[in-house]
C-alpha cells in the first residue's frame, strides 16, 4: 500500500483531487488510472460477446427474434463506461472505474430476453437506475451502508479479494471445470498446465510478485506491459489463436498481436433503443419481480465493490465510510440509466478497479485517466485487443492477494462475528456473484446475532435488508407462483 503521508498541494489541478493530502501524487495516479483501464478493457471485447453478437445465430435473439450486433455494443460499452468513469472522477473524486456489469448482462442475455425484446429489457436496466439514483438521492442507500456492521464491510473487502482471484484462474484457465460433479474444478486440464496462454498467466503472477515484493514502483503496469510483450512474442511464434468457444488451449478472448489498424470510426446506433413495452408484454408483477432482481444485483453488488475498494485505498474509515460516499451511489445509479439508454447494459463500480489502487490510484484523477482511455477506445478499438485477458487475469489474482490482508479485521474468536464474515467471504467466489455473498452474511449475522441475545444491537435496515435477501434468494419459486 502506498503511504498515505500528507504533503503540501503543488497546484490546481492537486487541490481538486485531493492528491497531496491523500499521500499520492500525480504520476502515481496516471499509472493507477492506467491500470485500471487495462484490467477492465476485456469489457469492451467481452460485453459484445455476451449481449451481442456477429450474426443472428450466434447472438442472444429476443424474445422477436431481436440482436444486438457486436460492434454496436462495443462502441456503446466504451462510451458509457469513459463517461461514467469520468464523472465518478470528477464528481465523487474515487478511483472507481464503471462499465457494464457482468452479472447483470448475463442475466439480461440469458433470462430476461426469452420473454423481452432488447429494449424492453434495456427498459428495465434504465428503470431499476432510476430507483438506484433515487435511493442515493435520498440517502437511503447510504443508511443500508451504514447499517452493516464493520466486520461485515471487512469480510466483504476479502471476499471480493477472493472472487476476483477466482474471475482470474477461472479466465485464465488455470482452474478449469471438470464437467463431472466431484470434484466440480481442476487444476488446468487434467491436473496440469498444458496451454501455452495459461502457462502466459503463470509468468505474469510471477513476475507481477516479484515486483510487488520488491516494491517497484509502477509494478503492475510494468507487469502487464512486459507480460503482454512476452504473449505477443509467444503467439507470433506458436501461432496459437484465439479459442472462438471451441479451443480451451487458445487464447481466451483475444490472440495479442500488433494490430493490423489503429483507427475505426464507432458506431453508435444502439443509443436511444429503449422500451417500456414489458409491462404489456409480461404483465405488472413479473415485471416487477424482473425490476427487483436487476435491483439487487445492482445495488449490493455496487455497494460491496465500493467498500472494498475504499478500504483498498486506505481513503475508508473504519466504519466503511469514505470521502464522496453519496456522489459515488448516485453516479452508479446513473451508470444503470446510462447503460440501458444506450444498450450496453447496466454500468457499476468494476472490482477490477482495484488493479488501479494496487498501483497506487488513490484520487479521481485515476478514474478521469481511465475514462478518457475508455472514449479513446471506440476510435481505438484494434488497440485494445492487444492485451489479452490472460494478462489481465494475472493482475487480478496478485490484487486479490493484496485485498486478503483486511481479514486481520475481523474476530474470528467471537463465532458471532466469525460464521457470517466467513460465509460473506466463502459464497461470492463459490457463487460467482458479491450479492449472493452480502445477501447470506446479511441474514447470517440478523439470525445469530438475534438468537444469541444481541438483537437490540442490530440496525431495523439490515433486518429489512435480511428479509428482502430472502424474498430475493427465493425468488424463483416466488416468480413460478405468481405466473
Amino acid at each position: 500500500m502506498t503511504s498515505t503521508t500528507q504533503a503540501t498541494p503543488t497546484g490546481a489541478v492537486d487541490r481538486f483531487f485531493k492528491i497531496s493530502e491523500r499521500g499520492s501524487s500525480v504520476s502515481q495516479e496516471i499509472r493507477g488510472g492506467l491500470v485500471t483501464f487495462f484490467a477492465m478493457a476485456y469489457i469492451i471485447v467481452l460485453n459484445p460477446l455476451i449481449i451481442g453478437g456477429f450474426s443472428a445465430d450466434q447472438a442472444a435473439t429476443d424474445v422477436e427474434g431481436g440482436w444486438l450486433p457486436n460492434g454496436q455494443v462495443a462502441a456503446v460499452t466504451a462510451l458509457v463506461g469513459g463517461l461514467m468513469t469520468l464523472a465518478m472522477g470528477l464528481i465523487a473524486n474515487v478511483p472507481f472505474g464503471l462499465a457494464a456489469g457482468l452479472g447483470i448482462n448475463s442475466f439480461l442475455a440469458f433470462g430476461l430476453v426469452g420473454e423481452l425484446t432488447w429494449p424492453e429489457a434495456m427498459g428495465l436496466v434504465l428503470i431499476n437506475g432510476l430507483i438506484i439514483v433515487l435511493l442515493a438521492a435520498t440517502g437511503l442507500r447510504r443508511m443500508i451502508f451504514d447499517a452493516v456492521p464493520a466486520a461485515l464491510k471487512s469480510a466483504i473487502a476479502v471476499g471480493i479479494g477472493l472472487f476476483i482471484a477466482f474471475i482470474g484462474f477461472v479466465d485464465s484457465g488455470f482452474v478449469r471445470s471438470t464437467g463431472i460433479a466431484a470434484p466440480p474444478v481442476q487444476l488446468g486440464d487434467g491436473g496440469s498446465i498444458t496451454s501455452l496462454p495459461t502457462a502466459t498467466f503463470v509468468i505474469g503472477v510471477v513476475l507481477m510478485g516479484i515486483l510487488m515484493a520488491l516494491r517497484v514502483k509502477g509494478a503492475l503496469l510494468i507487469g502487464i506491459v512486459a507480460t503482454t510483450v512476452i504473449a505477443i512474442v509467444l503467439e507470433s511464434i506458436f501461432r496459437v489463436g484465439p479459442s472462438l468457444g471451441q479451443d480451451p488451449d487458445a487464447w481466451n478472448l483475444n490472440a495479442p498481436a500488433l494490430p493490423t489498424s489503429i483507427v475505426a470510426l464507432p458506431d453508435l446506433s444502439l443509443v436511444g433503443q429503449v422500451s417500456f413495452g414489458s409491462f404489456e408484454r409480461i404483465g405488472m408483477l413479473a415485471t416487477t419481480m424482473f425490476i427487483f432482481t436487476l435491483l439487487f444485483l445492482n445495488f449490493f453488488d455496487a455497494m460491496g465493490t465500493m467498500t472494498g475498494l475504499a478500504r483498498q485505498a486506505g481513503i475508508a474509515t473504519p466504519d466503511g465510510q469514505f470521502p464522496g460516499l453519496k456522489r459515488a451511489l448516485v453516479v452508479e445509479g446513473v451508470g444503470a440509466i446510462a447503460g440501458g439508454g444506450a444498450s450496453a447494459s447496466s454500468n457499476t463500480v468494476f472490482v477490477d478497479s482495484a488493479a488501479g489502487i494496487g498501483e497506487g490510484a488513490r484520487t479521481g484523477l485515476a478514474s478521469v485517466v481511465t475514462g478518457v482511455l475508455f472514449l479513446a477506445a471506440m476510435f481505438l478499438t484494434p488497440l485494445t485487443q492487444i492485451v489479452p485477458l490472460e494478462v489481465a487475469a494475472a493482475t487480478l489474482v496478485v490484487v486479490g492477494a493484496m485485498m486478503m490482508s483486511q481479514i486481520a479485521d475481523i474476530d474470528f474468536t467471537d463465532f458471532r462475528v466469525a460464521l457470517p464474515a466467513f460465509l460473506t467471504i466463502v459464497v461470492m467466489p463459490l457463487t460467482y456473484n458479491i450479492a449472493n455473498g452480502i445477501g447470506v452474511g446479511f441474514i447470517a449475522w440478523v439470525i445469530i446475532n438475534a438468537v444469541s441475545g444481541r438483537a437490540k444491537t442490530i440496525s431495523p435496515l439490515l433486518w429489512i435488508v435480511a428479509a428482502l435477501f430472502v424474498v430475493f434468494f427465493v425468488r424463483g419459486p416466488l416468480q413460478a407462483l405468481i405466473g
